[in-house]
């Protein structure tokens, strides 16, 4: 190897290791909503209480959100698991995720109804009914990423 070889060699690898240092140092400033792609309206009501250590809070005000979403846009005045089987409801839905034309998309507007009413049993009530409930950052993320595609999902509503 001859000396401008070696010479253009190094040189291309410092340049590679700024690059490398580079994009490690935008990661790890990266808030994990952003790594997450928690969507925005989820972020509006979480991201400060979730900021401040406060996760299971973060967690109920985020699925607060959903159930008052689900009243306003199917026009019930019930809460948590009764008004996600009656929005969701395929046989007479509120809120329609499909058009219900097939098999397949009954299915999936019923597999939808119980995956929103479950979340509002398994993860919304527990922190609205104690006082002392703990949740690590992660459980409060994975939480905030199902309360993100359920958002979404209302979003993409047929009409």
């Amino acid at each position: 190897m001859t000396s401008d070889s070696l010479q253009r060699f190094e040189t291309i690898a410092r340049e590679a290791q700024k690059y490398s240092i580079h994009i490690s140092e935008e990661a790890e400033e990266l808030h994990p909503f952003d790594e997450r792609n928690i969507h925005p309206a989820i972020a509006t009501v979480s991201k400060a209480l979730f900021d401040d250590g406060h996760y299971a809070q973060a967690t109920f005000e985020a699925y607060k959100y959903i159930d008052k979403e689900v009243q306003t846009l199917s026009h019930l005045s019930e809460s948590g698991f009764k008004l996600m089987m009656n929005a969701f409801n395929e046989s007479a839905a509120k809120i329609k995720l499909t058009r219900l034309s097939n098999q397949s998309e009954v299915d999936e507007q019923q597999g939808y109804k119980h995956i929103f009413s479950g979340a509002a049993m398994a993860i919304r009530n527990p922190r609205g009914h104690e006082h002392s409930l703990k949740e690590a950052p992660d459980e409060c993320l994975d939480h905030l990423s199902l309360a993100s595609l359920l958002k979404r999902k209302l979003n993409e509503r047929i009409v």
